[in-house]
């Protein structure tokens, strides 16, 4: 494209200010339903904002292999952070791995506002449409329709809508053309059946587990919510679930040889809160004993917990989803430059297409690094 192209970027979340920031000056109009940019930046973990991971690799999102290699090849998470520090972000290193904002979220976001101000920003605009006419799109909202030679849709998912999400890139896909991969709430908690019901009552207490759903083991911790149930272990989990049952170990790596050989209750032993073990107890009908005191046909009960098999009602919703699964195909989207393979001069980056990552800052890292492919293209770099 012409290097004087005039680009209108739907969605003012991480991935468009990202592609806001690298794009000529005064080239693109951002365009943001919200009053400001980056609500969900500043909601997102804790209010800290888990920006990448130090162990990045495709397999940690849910996409195909091929789809997201070639971004997070070109921008990885070492070159996140090298960008970040050159405009005095350093990030630090929490939980092992995940790299947070050292005070608040607000550092990312006012760092990414700065470097983007040299675009045009309409702010409490809502798009309506998209067209496309003689070589140029028409981008209708509330308030006035825009042309112009590309269009980004950078406009997220369905989660959080009460931080103004909306399904606005999808329907614009499907008015190109593309396929909608189905779309659900992911990285977010579950809610249960009727034989689960006294998960309930253990609100608040948390405890580490290992889920197995659809061939993959998610690790961490489980928290109990008046719900259901919650906590990293089970938000990495609600990404491969589909339907049906997965089974939870409760005892990860427990020495069922120690418990038969100790004098202490199994409230004790067991490696879990006691109040949550002694409702499991309740649940299998067992005394709270000693562990030398317990016969062979109760350590089989008890190693049941290693292999607890239930089905979730449901998830906690969009609302309380953190990201969303599913999104525009892209099997129909050049991997190298984020440009529809339907139509030229439209672009997906971010949430919006088929592309989500576990929990631990890999969704932020496909934002930024998917905004940097597109933005290679319009700055030339990968013609």
């Amino acid at each position: 494209m012409p290097a004087n192209t005039r680009i209108i970027i739907i969605g003012g979340g991480a991935s468009a200010l990202m592609l806001a920031s690298l794009l000529p000056k005064r080239s693109a109009t951002v365009i943001e339903k919200n009053a400001a940019p980056g609500a969900k930046i500043l909601v997102s973990g804790g209010g800290k904002c888990n920006i990448t991971n130090a162990v990045m690799d495709p397999d940690f999102f849910l996409a195909e292999r091929t789809f997201v290699e070639p971004s997070l090849e070109a921008f990885d998470e070492k070159a996140l952070l090298q960008w970040l520090k050159r405009r005095g972000l350093e990030p630090v290193l929490k939980k092992g791995s995940q790299y947070f904002c050292k005070d608040s979220s607000r550092e990312l976001l006012t760092l990414l506002q700065k470097e983007s101000r040299k675009q045009s920003f309409l702010y409490n605009e809502t798009v309506l449409s998209v067209h496309k006419r003689e070589g140029h799109f028409y981008v209708k909202t509330d308030k006035r329709t825009l042309t112009a030679d590309a269009v980004v849709v950078a406009s997220g998912g369905l989660s959080f809508p009460r931080l103004g999400a909306s399904g606005i890139g999808y329907e614009i896909a499907e008015h190109f053309g593309h396929s909608i991969v189905r779309t659900a709430p992911a990285l977010v908690g579950f809610t249960v059946q009727k034989e689960q019901f006294f998960f309930r009552e253990l609100s608040g207490a948390s405890t580490e587990v290992v889920i197995s759903v659809n061939g993959r083991n998610c690790k961490g911790s489980l928290l109990f919510a008046h719900k259901g149930i919650s906590g990293p272990a089970v938000l990495d989990a609600s990404l491969y679930w589909e339907k049906g049952r997965m089974e939870i170990d409760f005892l990860p790596g427990f020495s069922w040889e120690a418990l038969r050989k100790s004098n202490r209750q199994l409230s004790s032993l067991l490696p879990m809160p006691k109040r949550v073990t002694k409702a499991f107890l309740l649940q299998l009908k067992l005394d709270d004993k000693a562990g030398s005191k317990i016969t062979d046909k109760e350590v089989e009960l008890l190693k049941g917990l290693n292999h607890y098999s239930f089905a979730p009602a449901g998830t906690f919703g969009y609302a309380k989803a953190e990201v969303t699964k599913g999104g525009v195909n892209t099997a129909e989207v050049d991997s190298r430059t984020m440009m529809s393979k339907k139509t030229e001069g439209l672009f997906f980056t971010g949430e919006v297409l088929d592309v989500t990552g576990r929990l631990g800052g890999y969704n932020f890292q496909w934002a930024f690094s998917s905004a940097v492919s597109c933005a290679r293209f319009f700055t030339g770099r990968q013609r």
